[in-house]
């Protein structure tokens, strides 16, 4: 467990469609697409559409789904362990898996984080877009943007600017609506073979990655809104 201590009051948002897409509806009234798909309408996917054809439209879906599984009952098992909740249980080999990972953020991960402000937290920048972020709290006493993430195998740090662009989003929402200035970024990874990797997006990065999200917003808008 790890103290709990919201410095606010967090609202939750929901979800809306909006002529077939689907959006968070937010307390002011507004529909706003999520982080996650202004970041996917406005990525390279060469790879992505290459692998695809590479091993086939059912793999790809098997492989996807399955992904999608295992990081939903990571998030449980870590969301869970944080409030001393009882944690998932089974054992087929994605439960088994999910937990064992689970055990590597614990230990190497969240036995830094400090004090936690919120789980599964909805937040929104008035009028541009929302999202919901894994946990917000302090990671060696600075506040921060913390997300959990799962991956085959490990990745180089240039690999994952996406989810430094995320937080980034994350972070300047809760500034906005909160009064905050949260500008750290940490990503609890773990690999399939229980490889850890942690990824801190430090203050001379932020505004970097924060001008990169701003122009990868304006696309969006541009292109798909």
């Amino acid at each position: 467990m790890i103290p709990i201590n919201p410095p606010v009051e967090y609202k939750p948002l929901s979800r809306a469609e909006l002529n077939g897409k689907r959006l968070y509806a937010t307390p002011d009234g507004n529909k706003l697409p999520s982080v996650t798909t202004i970041l996917d309408k406005t990525k390279d996917k060469t790879f992505l559409i290459e692998w695809r054809k590479r091993v086939g439209d059912a793999e790809a879906t098997r492989i996807s789904t399955e992904a999608a599984g295992l990081g939903t009952l990571l998030h449980t098992h870590l969301e869970n362990w944080i409030i001393g909740k009882e944690r998932p249980s089974g054992n087929n080999l994605v439960h088994q898996l999910a937990r064992d990972m689970s055990e590597v953020i614990i230990t190497k991960g969240l036995c830094d984080v400090t004090e936690v402000w919120g789980q599964e937290v909805g937040l929104y920048y008035p009028d541009l877009y929302a999202g919901t972020t894994d946990l917000i709290g302090r990671y060696k006493g600075v506040p921060a943007i913390i997300d959990y993430k799962t991956t085959k195998k490990p990745k180089k740090e240039e690999w994952v600017e996406d989810y430094y662009l995320q937080c980034c989003a994350y972070a300047h929402a809760h500034n906005k609506l909160y009064d905050t200035d949260i500008r750290k970024s940490v990503i609890f990874m773990v690999s399939r073979d229980l490889e850890w990797q942690c990824f801190e997006l430090e203050l001379d990065k932020f505004d970097t990655m924060s001008e990169k999200w701003a122009n990868r917003v304006q696309e969006y808008y541009v292109k798909f809104a």
